[in-house]
């Protein structure tokens, strides 16, 4: 086949990557810092991840989750998102001891909503 006829055809997939610009990338890391200011899915309480008490976490996230009008799922499934974003969020810079109360708390979040 001459090189005119194959060009006619459906060009061939390239397998090569371009790399990130810095940029694009930086900007790609920080979409959990816009979803934290911008998103409307609940109303929580100033502060609420940094109690030291699971039940005090679990209480506040539950309370947030079943008076509030603008989630999609359910208030278990809205609580336990909440709670999983912000410890996912931290990812490695969270300490152990701060990772392991906010484990605790889903914990008694499970149990708050009966799902023990």
């Amino acid at each position: 086949m001459t090189k005119t006829a194959q060009s006619s055809k459906t060009p061939a997939k390239t397998t090569r990557h371009r790399p990130h610009s810095g940029k694009s990338r930086r900007k790609a890391r920080r979409w959990s810092q816009r979803v934290t200011d911008s998103s409307d899915a609940m109303d929580l309480q100033p502060d609420v991840f940094k109690s030291d008490s699971p039940e005090t976490i679990a209480k506040s996230l539950k309370q947030s989750a079943t008076h509030s009008r603008r989630r999609k799922g359910t208030p278990y499934q809205s609580a336990m998102s909440m709670l999983n974003f912000y410890i996912n969020r931290a990812g490695r810079n969270l300490p152990e001891a701060r990772r392991a109360t906010l484990q605790r708390a889903k914990k008694k979040l499970r149990e708050a909503f009966g799902r023990a």
